[in-house]
């Protein structure tokens, strides 16, 4: 059997779709009734890593949509030749699903962030979403937003969590070169939040944190909040926090280097994101891995992340009483475990769900 992957990003990409689509192309390449999946992504942004034996990834048309079209053209007649088409973004899919028609191939599509849960204002790219043979969702969250606009059948949607590869993760130590940059002591208690800071989404609940900060400092001085990321909203919440008075308990990282991230979480007590519009919540899982209790959203896709409350409490972001009540059950849970309940999204687990849709989409 072949797969034809039409991608955003993969190998050499940068960012959640990136490493979800790298683990999806590796799970299908691994499954017993696939012998090649051949990957045209649209961007990469890095060198790419080695590509897995099974995986064709045609990367000479990345950057450009002419030279995209041009590489489509050349490769028709291996889409022609394939058994399914995987559609990676919905703003693939009248390309995909035509595809799909014109050679009577199968189509596989994603719903994997905010392109999910509204509807397009384009009227070929809205009927087209709703063509596809069957689809997978990252979360309950982000099906139920795609129902709500798009003529599907809510049988043809499986989901199909992030993977994480947990024996990539470890509790560590705190790293005392990063506690002297970010002037930490080992008397402070660290919460931590990762994501870009921008202000048209103010999605990742760095406001709610930053609203009860103040009470909590109250009984907590020694209390520190690392706002992890970078973004055109980082200046209002730098003057947000200096107008408050909060300068010397919040800490602003700027850009963090993957290879930085885990240092992070080993800083941190307590990873907290009372978010509003995550469609999954990675995060979760990754400070979980390395032993940091989490405190979730209960109103969008970060209660996939923690199991409905299994892998740490949920709240509402818009009740400061709840979220005070959270962090401060948070912080005096134990740190350095890895919850066993946390292996359902280990990568084996995913591989698994990963190879049941195509059996699903392209019968035995």
């Amino acid at each position: 059997m072949q797969i034809y992957a039409f991608v955003p990003d993969a190998f050499g990409g940068h960012g959640g779709i990136s490493v979800f689509n790298k683990d999806l192309l590796i799970a299908f390449a691994q499954h017993s009734r696939v012998d090649r999946v051949v990957a045209l992504p649209r961007v990469m942004r890095h060198t790419p890593e080695p590509i897995p034996e099974g995986i064709v990834f045609r990367s000479g048309a990345v950057n450009s949509t002419f030279a995209y079209m041009k590489a489509l053209a050349r490769d028709l007649p291996d889409v022609a030749r394939s058994d399914m088409l995987y559609c990676g973004h919905l703003n693939y899919a009248p390309l995909v699903s035509r595809l799909g028609r014109l050679f009577g191939i199968p189509v596989l599509g994603a719903l994997y962030g905010i392109d999910a849960w509204t509807p397009s204002p384009k009227a070929a790219r809205r009927r087209a979403a709703s063509r596809l043979d069957r689809y997978y969702s990252i979360s309950a969250y982000t099906r139920d937003r795609f129902l709500e606009w798009a003529d599907v059948d809510t049988a043809t949607i499986d989901l199909l969590p992030n993977a994480i590869h947990m024996s990539d993760y470890a509790p560590a130590p705190r790293d005392p070169a990063l506690m002297a940059r970010y002037g930490l002591t080992p008397e402070n208690k660290v919460l931590l939040t990762f994501g870009r800071l921008v202000s048209r989404e103010r999605a990742k609940g760095f406001d709610e944190v930053l609203d009860v900060l103040p009470r909590l400092l109250q009984d907590m001085p020694e209390l520190r909040y690392i706002i992890a990321g970078d973004g055109p909203d980082q200046d209002r919440l730098e003057a947000r926090v200096t107008e408050a008075g909060l300068g010397n308990a919040v800490i602003f990282t700027g850009y963090v280097e993957e290879a930085e991230k885990a240092a992070l979480y080993g800083l941190s007590d307590l990873y907290v994101m009372p978010s509003r519009g995550e469609g999954f919540g990675f995060v979760f899982l990754e400070a979980l891995a390395c032993g940091v209790p989490v405190v979730a959203s209960a109103i969008d896709g970060s209660r996939d992340a923690v199991r409905d409350g299994l892998l740490g409490p949920m709240v509402n972001p818009d009740d400061p009483e709840e979220l005070i009540g959270a962090i401060r059950t948070g912080l005096s849970s134990p740190k350095g475990m890895m919850p066993e309940a946390l292996a359902y999204f280990d990568f084996p687990q995913f591989a698994q769900r990963a190879q049941a849709l195509i059996d699903e989409t392209v019968a035995p």
